[in-house]
């Protein structure tokens, strides 16, 4: 588990002035990331404030001499498969390196950052596969509720974290093209299936989880040993076309409903950031069962959860014409998991999978425990019964043309510096 050190002060400052007081990229957050600009290469940076402090351009000039300069120039490689696929030691010892050298009281060093609105933003590492767990049992619930009302969740759900198998190859950074998916539909009050774009189009606001160091096909991963493997966090949205999903989903899962695109924040929010948001694991209701034993670990359990609050907006074109701010569709948080980080790694490798760096799992959409707080316009607007009304005067159903959906999420704690994950944001388009 990573510990809370110098770098989490929050009396430290940076010679970078957009950082001071900044929203989601502080001081205490150096998220990395990978962007190019001007149609360039893409190269490995890091967020501070408004700006990007470019790590080829840290490596090329010098300024860091020995071990420091050897770190940033594994680092300087993009994408960040190679060098997070070193482990969390090197990670932490890039940290350390980049606080002192951003830390007001050092000269600020000309042509080492970059503007963000200057930028593309790529995605941190190449994926390598992704799995999508259904671990926020609140919207287990509530999807459960609308298709079992009599049984809500499946017998397994409480002794296993469900997940589907996704598709590595439409995995996109914020502000991909979301094109409406086409797909086989039919609703109930349609006898056979047709073939057309997707009319319940939705949301999930998730979290995901990037593995840095894998493990050998057949090798098993102790559950207390399994945070070692994440080398980050990110916001995640996995789109889906309701309609289509419906119909092809029994008897095995998600197909083509889901496949069409997922969209990630593009800064790899490392652990170490996140030291001072980690807490217990919420204890589970009475009567629950206690996880199985490969399951189980009592330092995951006391302090193996991460509090972060998720946040999902909705704009839409009439919004943007009368230039009016977003609504705010739903409000939650990460404690909405009923397992921890760890707990999805030692069981998606229980079996022998083999575990690669670069590897994306997501948590799962993470609706909290009140209607307000649902994580999808599934849940929000009751299978589509109850459209949801909207700060100007529209609802929405399920999203339509030219709506964009933006995730945003953060951690604070008194004492410490809030950090955030940067926005994660698609627009419709016809299909």
């Amino acid at each position: 588990m990573p510990k809370i050190d110098r770098t989490h002060d929050v009396t430290k400052q940076s010679w970078e002035k957009s950082a001071n007081g900044h929203s989601d990229f502080p001081l205490q957050n150096l998220p990395l990331c990978v962007f190019s600009r001007n149609g360039g290469a893409p190269r490995s940076g890091v967020a501070i404030g408004d700006m990007i402090l470019d790590l080829v351009a840290l490596s090329e000039f010098g300024f860091l001499r020995g071990t420091p300069g050897h770190v940033v120039a594994q680092a300087a490689r993009a994408p960040l498969n190679d060098f997070l696929a070193e482990g969390p030691e090197i990670r932490q010892r890039l940290r350390e390196i980049l606080f002192d050298f951003l830390v007001d009281g050092a000269m600020p060093r000309l042509g080492l950052l970059v503007p963000q609105s200057d930028v593309t933003l790529h995605l941190p590492l190449a994926v390598a596969d992704f799995t999508d767990f259904f671990a926020g049992i609140n919207h287990a619930l509530n999807v459960g509720r609308m298709l079992r009302p009599d049984q809500p969740l499946m017998p397994n759900y409480k002794y296993l974290p469900v997940a589907y198998q996704g598709r590595a190859s439409t995995v996109r950074p914020s502000g991909a093209r979301l094109l409406r998916p086409h797909g086989q539909r039919k609703p109930g009050k349609e006898t056979v299936p047709s073939f057309g774009p997707s009319r319940n189009l939705d949301f999930e606001l998730e979290l995901g989880i990037w593995l840095g160091t894998g493990s050998q096909i057949g090798q098993r991963v102790k559950v207390g040993e399994a945070a070692e493997h994440i080398a980050g966090y990110c916001l995640l949205n996995d789109w889906s076309a309701r309609d289509i999903q419906g119909w092809e989903a029994t008897p095995l899962g998600p197909f083509l409903g889901k496949s069409f695109l997922t969209t990630v924040s593009p800064y790899l929010i490392t652990p170490e950031a996140l030291a001072p948001f980690m807490v217990a694991q919420p204890a589970r209701a009475e009567g629950d069962p206690a996880p199985l034993d490969y399951l189980l670990d009592a330092r995951d359990q006391t302090e193996g959860a991460v509090s972060i609050t998720l946040e999902a907006q909705l704009l839409t074109p009439t919004m943007v014409e009368a230039k009016m701010e977003p609504h705010v569709l739903s409000r939650t948080s990460s404690l909405a998991m009923y397992w921890t980080a760890a707990q999805l790694i030692a069981h998606q490798a229980s079996n022998g999978c083999e575990l690669s760096t670069g590897d994306l799992l997501g948590t799962g959409t993470l609706s909290g425990p009140v209607p307000e707080s649902a994580g999808s316009l599934l849940e929000l607007s009751r299978g589509g019964r109850e459209p949801v009304a909207l700060s100007s005067g529209e609802t929405r159903r399920f999203l339509e043309d030219g709506d964009t959906v933006l995730l945003r999420a953060w951690a604070e704690r008194e004492g410490f510096a809030r950090i955030g994950f940067g926005p994660c944001v698609g627009t419709v388009e016809p299909g």
